[in-house]
This record gives structure tokens, sequence and C-alpha cells, in this order.
């Protein structure tokens, strides 16, 4: 199973879903074969243009600092498939950084075996909590983004502590 995270345009949270469901965008965390296979077309496909530019600035210097260095072919072809694993790792990560940097919202994460199951699943259960607050006399608006909140009494392992808190 494959979880898929759910964007839509800063605009979009405040309409209805089923509006303009073909503005949503599901991008699917995990390995993309076709980003490690053939990392410039993947990148110019999804049209990430920032990081076509990185990827090639990073890819040529390293081929001139192997260069320099008098690096055997062996080692240049491990350098290079390591580059192009990192980028088949990291591919839908490059997607949804460009998603927030358009100023695009995380909607929901979906767990599915597909995309097409992973859309069933966001917008049934969008029309549940819609339904659900619909029953509140609150039809007109969609349900809020969940948040996380955090209570005194619980740590988050990684954040500093107030000034004047005891330990």
């Amino acid at each position: 199973m494959a979880v898929y995270t759910v964007h839509g345009p800063a605009s979009y949270y405040g309409t209805d879903v089923r509006t303009a469901p073909e503005q949503l965008v599901f991008v699917r965390d995990g390995f993309y074969v076709w980003a490690f296979v053939a990392s410039i077309l993947w990148l110019l496909w999804h049209r990430l243009w920032l990081a076509t530019f990185g990827y090639l600035v990073i890819t040529i210097a390293a081929e001139v600092a192997m260069w320099s260095f008098g690096v055997g072919s062996g080692a240049r072809f491990l350098v290079m498939g390591v580059i192009a694993l990192l980028f088949g790792l990291e591919a839908g990560s490059l997607r949804r950084w460009k998603l927030s940097r358009r100023k695009w919202r995380q909607l929901d994460i979906v767990v599915a075996d597909s995309e097409e199951a992973a859309e069933r699943r966001f917008f049934e259960r969008w029309n549940a909590k819609t339904a659900r607050d619909g029953n509140r006399g609150n039809a007109s608006s969609p349900p809020p983004l969940p948040r996380a909140s955090l209570t005194q009494s619980e740590s988050v392992i990684g954040l500093f502590p107030e000034p004047g808190a005891s330990r």
C-alpha cells in the first residue's frame, strides 16, 4: 500500500471539493523508478525547473571534481548511480516542495493501492466530513483541516525548552 498526500491551491480550501476536483494533486510517497532511470526527463516532465537546474549543477560538479582528481570510470559510474538513486527516492518530496512553493496546501494523507483508489478514499472521507458538519448546520464551508496540538505534559524530542521553565 502506498501513501499519497493530497494537495490543493490555497484558494481551493475555501470552496467545496466537488466544485473543482480536477485541481487536486495526489503525490505518492516512495521510490519513483522513472526518476531513477531518466532523472532529467522525469524532472522536465513534471516541470520541476529548479530541481532540474540543481540536478545539472550537482552532476556537472561531481563529474568535474572526479575528473580533476583522476577518479576511474567505475567510481564515476557508482557516484552517478548514487545521485540517481537519491533522486528516485526523493522525487515525491521534490513534487511536494514545488507545490508548497506555489502556496498549495496539503489537504489530507491517504493510504491506498493506486492513485485511483486514493482519490476514491479521499472523496469518500471528505464527503463524510462535509455531511457530518452539514448536520450541525454549517453545510456551506468544508470541514477544517485537522491540527495536531500538544499538551504541556507531552514532550517532543528536539524542541528547545521555554525560558524560565523547569527541567
